[in-house]
């Protein structure tokens, strides 16, 4: 049996549930929504990404005896609220945009339905999830326009906590990356692994020359081999002289990269080795890689930023309660009205408008009065809706987790990229490239 989630969480949860259920109110029905107040770093668009991932942890978000004797031996919610956290199972529906799918200010990224009680308790979940996942795919779609045609691999896995490690690989793959290092992401996402050799591997042995003979002995003659543990201009000869003019690459870590691999790609075309190709790492970001784009390079390997969202670690993302029960049952929006932090009440349906074109106008959210979604804007023929079924009465959609859920999720991204206007792409600082335009209407 899978290890329960439940204590990934904060107390407050617990103890905002402990109350409500002394005063009444944990069985009100309840309308939360997940959503960004602004992009991080002043990008010009998001990137949802952990959705697959946090409808598993969602489905194991229970309390066995190690948990609830834990919360009551430190004595964090009553006897009752252990009996009623000891049969916990969230039995709402959640809905939300499709891994993958572009984000904006104000867009309800996740909507979660059901009693106070079984809806409040997810928040810290949903928020460690999203937030981590899209602050790293956003990063990395950024990387992936930068870098065009050419491939991506993640390989930050030592830059990051070691489950965050499988989830940036995951998100990076989700976003535009080709493949990573790490393996686990491979088994358990389906994300195409990679990897050769490092600097270690050449100061093993004692002589340049045979760690590239052992190498391609034991990887072949087309694998890539890291030509700068020593000295570029002769590792690039050693490699070639070893491994003949089929090698399959190179790569290079360290160095003013465009002028190295114009040097780099001289040398291998005259030495014939026209077809091997140049792999770049080296803290690469999305401005280094844009920079790289009329060098020689063939492919780019990025880790630290890509896995602390370069620059922006996380989405800043909030769970705010957005409609609830009153003791009639009628449905009430409830909104917070702090200052710069407000948010908008009602239950929301949210489409991305788009001109004759195919090009992204808008996003569109429309917000209904009572609980039922409002459906008049779907007659728009210029409105994609942009929400789907996740979980339904507690049953989740198996098709969006796993592998299968994945390799869905960045076909999505991929598509949805393309309709997005010139200006989205470019990587300065600027407002986010689609207005938000909230539409009030009756449900």
């Amino acid at each position: 049996m899978s290890t329960p989630t439940s204590l990934l969480t904060d107390r407050y949860e617990l103890t905002m549930l402990d109350a409500a259920l002394r005063d009444g109110t944990a069985s009100r029905r309840c309308v939360f929504e997940l959503f960004a107040r602004r992009l991080p770093g002043a990008r010009r668009f998001g990137v949802v990404a952990g959705t697959g991932r946090l409808l598993s942890l969602v489905r194991d978000f229970r309390f066995d005896e190690e948990e609830l004797a834990f919360l009551r031996d430190n004595d964090v919610v009553s006897a009752e609220t252990i009996r009623f956290l000891a049969d916990y199972r969230f039995s709402g529906t959640i809905s939300g945009y499709r891994e993958g799918e572009l984000y904006f200010p104000g867009s309800p990224i996740l909507t979660v339905e059901g009693t106070f009680a079984e809806a409040v308790i997810l928040e810290t979940l949903a928020l460690s999830v999203l937030n981590h996942d899209s602050a790293v795919a956003t990063a990395a779609a950024r990387m992936s326009i930068a870098a065009g045609d050419r491939p991506l691999a993640e390989m930050g896995s030592r830059r990051a906590a070691e489950r965050s490690a499988v989830a940036a690989a995951r998100a990076a793959y989700i976003a535009g990356f080709s493949a990573t290092s790490n393996l686990e992401a491979g088994r358990a996402w389906g994300v195409p692994t990679m990897g050769t050799a490092a600097h270690s591997w050449t100061l093993l042995h004692d002589s340049e020359e045979e760690a590239f003979r052992s190498q391609i002995d034991s990887l072949g003659v087309g694998t890539t081999l890291l030509v700068d543990t020593y000295d570029i201009e002769q590792g690039v000869a050693t490699a070639i002289a070893v491994a003949g003019t089929g090698l399959g690459g190179v790569r290079l870590d360290s160095g003013d990269l465009p002028t190295v691999a114009a040097s780099v790609r001289a040398q291998l075309d005259q030495l014939g080795a026209t077809e091997t190709k140049i792999t770049v790492t080296s803290d690469l970001d999305e401005f280094a890689i844009a920079a790289l784009a009329a060098s020689p390079v063939d492919s780019y390997g990025v880790g630290t930023s890509v896995v602390t969202g370069s620059g922006s670690p996380t989405a800043g993302m909030v769970y705010k309660l957005v409609a609830r029960q009153d003791d009639d049952g009628g449905w009430v929006p409830v909104a917070k009205a702090s200052t710069s932090k407000a948010s908008v009440g009602g239950r929301k349906t949210a489409f991305r408008t788009r001109n004759d074109r195919g090009v992204a106008t808008g996003e569109l959210i429309v917000v209904a009065d009572g609980f039922e979604r409002p459906a008049a804007a779907t007659d728009r023929a210029d409105a994609r809706a942009l929400q789907v079924v996740l979980v339904e009465n507690g049953q989740t959609d198996a098709a969006y987790e796993g592998p299968a859920g994945v390799a869905a999720a960045r076909a999505h991204h991929l598509l949805v990229r393309e309709e997005l206007p010139v200006k989205a792409l470019a990587l300065s600082r600027a407002d986010p490239a689609l207005p938000t335009v909230y539409e009030d209407i009756e449900a």
